[in-house]
């Protein structure tokens, strides 16, 4: 289960497992991105997929869906929490209760819901991987973000607590913290600290450029092949932790 897989680095991560061999169930609003994905992977992969319309600020809806999901599929070994809102640019002072709220039930009451959801069936079966997109921003200050790196500070929290709460049942719990992701999204937030700043877009592109060690923008690819990473074999004996993908901007 991949949520926010119709764009961005939810197509990246559901295309990624799809050629691993998974089973691919993509949660999403946006329900023409989630087929275009669906199309994409059932064209370049042997693997099956299938879309399933949620809002994830609903916690009834979300229940409902996954029920669909465990009854279509047989059970979820993977859950990956892609989806996640860009929230305001704005200060503190200037961020209406409504912004900060519906930030929060996104980007972090959502993935609580999802992990809630899958758990039971996932300590029936005594297995299970998730993978929580968190971010950089939630350990580094992003100016006029307050809602989201509070959103994504939260996210590392829950991974760290869940992983010790369930790790008993050979379910890993684990956070992605990508660095800026280049793609439309990463445009929009460099529109809006341009212009609270005040300065040219393009300033603030080479800004976050400079800033890596790399000096690169992450792409979509290398937070999917870290996603893919983490529920393999090869990651049996990691969890709880958030681990970076930054091309070196962020070093803890």
């Amino acid at each position: 289960m991949v949520t926010g897989g119709g764009r961005g680095i939810g197509e990246a991560i559901c295309l990624e497992l799809a050629d691993h061999g998974a089973e691919i169930a993509i949660a999403d609003v946006d329900e023409e991105g989630m087929a275009a994905t669906v199309e994409r992977i059932e064209a370049e992969t042997e693997a099956t997929a299938a879309s399933y319309a949620v809002d994830l600020a609903d916690p009834a809806l979300v229940d409902e869906r996954v029920d669909a999901m465990i009854d279509d599929l047989g059970g979820v070994e993977i859950l990956v929490n892609n989806s996640g809102i860009m929230g305001p640019t704005a200060p503190v002072e200037d961020v209406t209760v409504e912004e900060w709220d519906r930030t929060m039930h996104v980007n972090l009451r959502g993935q609580f819901l999802t992990c809630r959801a899958v758990l039971p069936t996932m300590k029936a079966a005594e297995f299970g991987r998730i993978v929580n997109i968190a971010s950089m921003t939630g350990k580094n200050p992003l100016y006029n973000r307050a809602p989201y790196a509070a959103s994504k500070i939260g996210v590392i929290g829950l991974t760290r607590t869940l992983a010790d709460e369930v790790g008993d049942h050979d379910i890993n719990v684990n956070a992605i913290c990508p660095g800026p992701v280049d793609g439309p999204r990463l445009d929009r937030v460099f529109e809006g600290q341009a212009e609270a700043r005040g300065v040219p877009v393009e300033r603030v592109r080479e800004e976050a450029r400079a800033e890596s060690a790399r000096g690169e923008l992450v792409q979509p690819e290398d937070v999917a092949q870290l996603a893919r990473v983490l529920c393999s074999p090869d990651a049996d004996r990691i969890t709880g932790q958030d681990l970076n993908v930054s091309a070196g901007r962020l070093m803890f």
